[in-house]
């Protein structure tokens, strides 16, 4: 292409001159005339807008804000006309008039042009909306039209095509300041409506503050296109760590409560809501994607401008100025327009993404339990890894051998294998909703694409510009080049299909390895108490291992279509160029090869990323259709349909149940009617007393008859208590008012006053998570006067009294269930101790196996046995016991907060990381890394001598590299085989580069995950009791995921960018010395940029990480407590706690990126900048065209490789901020494993246990548990082990186990130190039966013998022995948790289990408490028979559990009171 020469624009235009161009214009006619249309027709185009602006409020809903800020009167604020005009309203008024006048004058004189009409019209319009509108706020469409004038008229003097000197400089020079200045103006105006309210809102500039919303309510248009607002977030982050309290709150149109009340409303499917809600951002992010494109196509069509006039002795230097400046303009404009392209998309990411996350916690709110279990194979059941386990599990480091042959052989079978039958749909479990919504997954998946929604446009619009360039350029030949790349895509359809596939395999093994370790955290202190930790811990790698195997697999595909895509992108050039030297027998000049080279590039980016935007596409089809089958599943039956019920009555008509997803019923042919009064409900293990109260409570399905509920909240007590981390007065109120002398009334009620007084800070203290400070009867107790205190006229109470005393629970009889707190109230209690409710009670009724009915008299039910008593007993109410595993007092702060590290992340942490990937590795890619680089330098390098080869002398003689090529007019092909090796190398040390990364990755993610869950497993028992499990779980699932994502990539990447960088400075040198001084002063600049971005950046990502913490925590909470949730009807209050959080998280992501986008202005409108200089540079050295273009070509990877790495180092930085997370799990503290490994034979039954002057405490800041006891348990004896709440017993139980160590003193059993002793052997041999044993999804078989040590038969004789009513077998299904059982149920599943041991020490912590009398005593008889040859502990309060000791120990206040035969003591 040539330059077009200037036909005269102006009257006498050779008269004038521009002062650096002596010569032709640089621009054509044409052009001249479109430059001068422009802004008249964007003021045209403002103008239509603006009268159809009526019609605006009728277009679709998806194109309105979403969420509008409103006045004080609460709609929709409009903008009032009478009032007074701001000063810069009045500004625009005066200077908008006067440029026109100008504008009129000029165009004039000396004479009417065209191009002046259209100036003139432009600013007409301009002046007309000014009049008009009167804006407040800044005008976009005004700030429109100035900008195309200014635009127009810089172009049009820059290339000499209008008078700048001489007769009307003044009015030129005048009407380009004026315009300046109304540009000015209208970035210093505000963008929201100064009538609106400033309260609440932070000013630009001020202090951060929680308290106060973010500045981005009330910005001037610059200080949002610049992102200034930032700056004191960035100097206080640069003076200090940042804390939550110094971040401000959510922009209004960020904050979820208005997000979600707003969402909700839509209807339709999760993604026809997600585009209504975000429809207009999703219109802006693509007009500015656009522009930015068209912006960035414009760089190599300005360089073939540029090489021309170089090439060409004929046009003077100056032009080439003028087209750098072009440049440096059209590099300006998609700076800010990705600035704004970035506030935008994140926009619509972030609200997107936390419409999901309340959308589904809203969901769990609703939806109905239904159990998980599967009828499958016990090893794929247990296991949860299909072939790979179907033998038994396999030792984690077995597997891993032969990883990469089995994850081939699933690569090979892809395309053969048969078509998957359907799976049934199973009901969403823990594991499943944590993966639905935890970063890197479903919600992530689905949000990102409305990230990236810009792309979804723009690149099918840049694969046709970059065609029509690159046709314009080299003509058809670039038709050869495009056949490569489709080829490749087209290939790259059928890959992507099987990537497809197995991506929904790999998502499904991450929901179980999810699943297993969410049991695993849930049940640590039970599995450590059995010595299962390092069972469980196989099973979890054997899950893990899987689902790393399918990641490599999805990786290797992944890879796969990364080398088609860059094999194609390499052959491009080499057949475009090919088809352009040889069949169209053109001379491959540097002006056409370094821009084709760059709109290759462009056009293989496009073609690149429209496979891989389809790609993302169908993985985000397949998050939201799980997202979709979640929000699918029934909700919660509302419906009970009315008979006549009156104020709290309760009527049950031939009513039959089942449990959600099952056929059976458990209750049939109801007929019971529930009037005021206390209802006792008892019945046998199993019989379906739990069942009744679900049932009523809406839990169940109702499989026939009637049932007639009032409306209204219930107050509900669960068989196991269910308390959150906060406060005991917190937990009590439940978010009822407070009302003192109710609340005190209830204390006394549920004999809740001595406890409080043990605390230091009384009711205020907090319990820690579920209640862990607290004891099993305190917990029972405070759940109990939760119901209590509530204003509920039904109250539904499941065995509150089992955990307790015969004292206390008396008490709470008489108090509470027959005092005045319950009067008028309907009071249906089950209870195995209905004797106590004697003459309390209204009515009785019994229920056996699934049917319910009247009795009269309970005596004939139950047998009247006496409960034991604990010593030292106060008529005064001090007589609460405690009777379960944990008895820690609460401390002022129970749970720690989340440690946060400071400043950068630490070497050491860089460290692990790269040891985990195994050093050699990393020596590998390094290597190959460099090579890359090399390769692509003499790529270039080969094209620069290819393109001067023209021109050179035949008898030219050099040493440079290439030069002994023949000329290329002579003998092209040594040219073309030379560029199809060099591009074919790239692509191969590409696929070589990905593969060791891969391998990295693997190494990293397993090894890292495999030391945690060590580290995790064998931690202090404390590390638990301060550490919320969803704390642990999010570093667990989380951080492991960000470990397991692309940070090996982030790895390369700055590698790569700085040997790019290295070695672009090397090239840039060697052409113009000159260029080490302005590379140290760019890359100064970007460091001090830098340095004042990283500090405010990392403290923003680990607040982020932090405050994941809790959205993990509410989700496990509601799970486990959804039952009391719903029955209190509070499912607001934690939907807004739900809300809370996920502002809180949200909001350091927000302003995260939004220094990003700080970062992102600066960077590139340096790097725009940088580019200018070193383009001065070059144009003023005197070098060769295409030593130029060479050098033009390294300056950019300069400006780039600066620019990239201070942004993918912090990037690196935060990404790393996870595995700073996960390092810390592996400095955890560690349990003491013992030296001494015990002889076979012990502990022996006829073994003493001996305690000698033994303190014990949990830590070392609270008082001792245990002070100074001294005592001996005979061996072979059955010890009862009594005492009030708080005395010590079960830390003198749990000391057996050695899970805290004596502070002084020793603990002997068998005349061997237990502290010296192999923990795993100490707990292999002895048994705890807590009060609430665990159970793991699955068979029978499985729950009692986990570690399959004993044969079928044994199993099979415990069970019946022990649960031969249930009719239960080896092969029956168990929930997670065993919540298809009652808690009688489980705790019978528990002392099967404890039997099946046989150990010869075995504990009982209450153990049968919630057991039936009759079923208990069979129990004891059952217990004395099958333990004759084991010692047993047995802390109980009822005499059937104790009355056959033989031994008595006593204790009060942690110290011994008394201890030998019962007759002595």
């Amino acid at each position: 292409m040539t330059l077009f020469k200037v036909q005269q624009l102006l009257p006498n235009r050779n008269q004038y001159y521009v002062p650096w161009i002596n010569s032709e214009p640089v621009l054509d006619k044409r052009v001249i005339h479109i430059i001068y249309a422009f802004p008249a027709v964007v003021a045209i185009c403002v103008l239509l807008a603006r009268i159809c602006q009526p019609l605006w409020s009728h277009r679709p809903r998806w194109t309105k804000p979403f969420i509008e800020e409103l006045n004080k009167h609460g709609e929709v604020h409009d903008q009032d006309r009478k009032m007074h005009y701001p000063r810069l309203t009045t500004a625009l008024l005066i200077l908008v008039p006067i440029n026109l006048t100008i504008q009129v004058v000029t165009a004039v004189f000396p004479s009417v042009t065209y191009a002046a009409v259209l100036q003139s019209l432009a600013l007409a319009i301009a002046t007309l909306l000014t009049v008009v509108d009167r804006p407040k706020t800044a005008p976009i469409g005004l700030l429109a039209i100035f900008t195309g004038f200014l635009s127009a008229e810089m172009v049009a003097v820059l290339s000499g095509s209008v008078p700048f000197i001489r007769l009307n400089n003044i009015a030129i020079l005048s009407k380009i300041f004026v315009s300046l200045v109304i540009v000015g103006t209208i970035f210093c105006m505000p963008l929201r409506d100064h009538k609106l309210p400033n309260s609440g809102i932070s000013p630009a500039f001020d202090s951060p503050t929680h308290q106060l919303r973010s500045p981005e309510d009330n910005l001037t248009l610059w200080q949002f296109m610049t992102v200034s607002w930032m700056s004191p977030l960035i100097s206080l982050g640069s003076a200090r760590q940042l804390n939550d309290e110094d971040v401000w709150s959510l922009s209004l149109e960020f904050q979820h409560r208005f997000l979600h009340d707003k969402f909700r409303e839509l209807k339709g499917s999760v993604a026809r809501r997600l585009v209504a809600a975000n429809g207009l951002d999703l219109i802006l992010i693509s007009i500015l994607s656009i522009i930015e494109s068209f912006a960035r196509f414009a760089a190599p069509v300005l360089l073939q401008q540029l090489l021309q006039a170089m090439e060409d002795p004929e046009i003077p230097q100056t032009n080439a100025l003028t087209y750098a400046i072009i440049s440096l303009i059209a590099r300006l404009i998609a700076t800010q327009s990705s600035v704004l392209n970035l506030w935008f998309s994140r926009r619509c990411y972030e609200r997107s993404r936390g419409e999901m996350i309340t959308m589904i916690f809203e969901k769990t709110l609703g939806r109905k339990i239904i159990g998980s279990v599967k009828r499958l194979p016990a090893d794929e059941l247990f296991a949860g890894d299909g072939p790979a386990n179907s033998s038994g599990a396999k030792h984690p480091s077995t597997l891993s051998r032969g990883w990469w042959k089995a994850s081939l052989s699933r690569l090979s079978g892809v395309f053969n294998r048969n078509k998957a039958v359907k799976e049934l749909k199973e009901p969403a479990q823990m594991g499943k909703i944590l993966n639905l919504m935890r970063n890197s997954n479903d919600v992530y998946e689905v949000a990102q694409r409305f990230w990236e929604a810009g792309s979804l446009i723009t690149k099918p619009l840049g694969l046709v510009v970059s065609v029509v360039l690159i046709w314009r350029l080299i003509g058809w030949p670039c038709l050869f080049g495009v056949l490569t790349v489709l080829l490749a895509q087209a290939l790259n359809a059928l890959i992507t299909k099987a990537l497809l596939g197995w991506e929904r395999r790999r998502r499904k093994a991450t929901d179980i390895k999810l699943q297993k370790v969410s049991q695993f955290v849930e049940a640590i202190r039970h599995l450590r108490w059995y010595g299962w930790q390092d069972y469980w811990q196989e099973q979890i790698m054997v899950a893990r291992q899987r689902e790393l195997n399918l990641r490599i697999v999805t990786r290797l595909w992944g890879i796969m279509i990364s080398f088609t895509n860059t094999f194609a992108s390499g052959m491009f050039p080499v057949a475009a160029f090919y088809a352009y030297t040889v069949w169209a027998d053109q001379r491959l000049r540097i002006d056409i090869a370094f821009p084709a080279l760059q709109l290759f590039s462009m056009l293989e980016d496009s073609l690149h990323e429209i496979p891989r935007l389809i790609t993302v596409l169908l993985n985000a089809k397949v998050a939201v259709d799980r997202i979709e089958d979640f929000m699918s599943e029934p909700d919660k039956d509302q419906s009970h349909q009315a008979m006549n019920s009156r104020g709290s009555e309760i009527v049950l008509h031939n009513a039959s149940f089942a449990w959600p997803g099952t056929p059976q019923p458990v209750l049939h042919d109801i007929n019971l009617q529930f009037a005021s009064g206390l209802t006792v409900i008892c019945g046998k293990v199993g019989a379906g007393k739990t069942a009744l109260l679900q049932a009523l409570l809406g839990e169940l399905d109702k499989t026939g008859g009637d049932v007639s509920v009032p409306d209204g909240t219930i107050a509900y007590c669960a068989q196991r208590p269910w308390l959150q981390s906060m406060s005991i007065r917190e937990n009590i109120l439940f978010s009822s008012p407070y009302e003192v002398a109710r609340y005190k009334l209830v204390l006394e009620a549920c004999a809740l006053n001595p406890d409080l007084e043990s605390f230091k800070h009384g009711d205020l203290s907090n319990i820690g998570e579920n209640g862990i400070g607290l004891s099993g009867g305190q917990r029972a107790r405070v759940a109990l006067a939760r119901a209590v205190y509530s204003r509920a006229k039904i109250v539904l109470l499941d065995d509150p009294l089992s955990a307790l005393d015969h004292q206390t629970a008396e008490s709470i009889v008489r108090k509470c269930l027959g005092g005045g707190l319950m009067v008028e109230r309907n009071v249906i209690l089950v209870t195995h101790r209905a004797d106590l409710c004697r003459g309390f009670a209204s009515r009785t009724v019994e229920v056996v196996d699934g049917t319910a009915q009247l009795v009269d008299d309970i005596s004939g039910h139950f047998l009247d046995l006496t409960e034991i008593t604990s010593p030292d007993s106060s008529p005064n109410g001090n007589q609460q016991r405690r009777e379960d595993q944990d008895e820690a007092i609460a401390p002022e702060k129970f749970m720690e907060d989340e440690k946060r590290a400071h400043g950068g992340v630490k070497f050491s942490v860089y460290w692990e990381y790269i040891k985990a990937g195994k050093i050699r590795w990393w020596v590998v890619l390094i290597l190959v890394l460099a090579i890359h680089r090399l390769v692509a330098i003499g790529e270039t390098w080969f094209l620069k001598q290819w393109g001067e080869a023209y021109s050179r002398p035949v008898e030219h003689i050099s040493t440079q590299p290439f030069d002994n090529l023949p000329s290329p007019e002579n003998d092209i092909r040594p040219w073309l085989l030379g560029f199809f090796i060099l591009a074919a190398s790239q692509s191969t040390i590409f696929f070589i580069s990905q593969c060791s990364m891969l391998v990295i990755v693997y190494s990293a993610g397993r090894k890292m995950f495999m030391d945690i869950m060590d580290r995790v497993s064998h931690a202090t028992f404390r590390f638990y009791d301060v550490t919320p499990v969803g704390r642990l779980m999010n570093r667990m699932t989380s951080d492991i995921g960000t470990v397991d994502g692309n940070i090996s990539q982030q790895f390369q990447d700055v590698a790569l960018l700085v040997i790019k960088w290295a070695s672009s400075i090397v090239i840039i040198a060697s052409v113009t010395p000159v260029f080490l001084i302005v590379s140290f002063i760019l890359t100064a600049s970007f460091v001090w940029i830098f340095v004042h971005f990283l500090p405010t950046s990392q403290s923003l990502r680990r607040l982020e990480m932090v405050s994941l913490s809790p959205l993990m925590s509410n989700f496990g909470a509601l799970l486990e407590g959804l039952t009391t949730v719903r029955a209190f009807a509070v499912q607001s209050r934690f939907q807004d706690r739900v809300i809370a959080v996920t502002d809180a998280f949200q909001k350091m992501d927000h302003f995260y990126w939004s220094l990003q986008a700080w970062l992102m202005y600066r960077f590139d409108a340096l790097s725009a900048c940088s580019t200018f200089l070193i383009t001065l540079l070059a144009l003023y050295t005197a070098v060769s065209p295409g030593l130029t273009a060479f050098l033009l070509v390294a300056a950019a990877q300069f400006v780039s490789s600066t620019h990239a790495l201070c942004q993918q180092y912090g990037q690196l930085q935060m990404d790393f901020v996870s595995v700073e997370r996960v390092v810390d799990l592996l400095y955890l503290e560690q349990e003491p494993k013992g030296s001494i490994q015990p002889p076979a034979s012990w502990p022996s039954y006829t073994g003493d246990i001996v305690f000698e002057d033994v303190t014990l405490r949990y830590a070392p800041h609270l008082d001792p548990s245990l002070i100074n006891v001294s005592l001996r348990i005979p061996g072979g004896s059955t010890t009862a082990l009594l005492g009030r709440t708080g005395s010590g017993k079960s830390t003198l139980a749990l000391s057996l186990l050695a899970t805290l160590l004596p502070e002084s003193g020793r603990i002997l059993i068998g005349n061997i130190d237990i502290s010296k002793v192999d923990t795993q052997a100490l707990r292999n041999r002895v048994t705890l039966l807590a009060q609430d044993p665990v159970l793991f999804p699955g068979s029978m078989r499985q729950n009692l013998d986990p570690l399959d040590e004993y044969s079928d038969d044994a199993c099979d004789a415990v069970l019946r022995r022990i649960c031969s009513a249930h009719q239960w077998t080896l092969e029956t299904q168990i929930d997670t948790g065993g919540r298809n059982l009652s808690q009688g149920q489980r705790q019978l599943v528990g002392l099967a289990r404890a039997i099946l041991r046989r150990s010869a020490i075995v504990i009982l912590d209450e153990a049968t408490a919630s057991i039936d009398k009759e079923t208990a005593m069979n129990i004891q008889q059952v217990l004395r028979e099958e333990m004759k040859e084991s010692t047993v502990l047995t802390i109980a309060h009822r005499l059937e559990a104790v009355k056959d000791a033989d031994y008595l120990i006593k204790l009060d206040n942690g110290q011994l009171v008394a201890q030998g035969p019962p007759a002595a003591t």
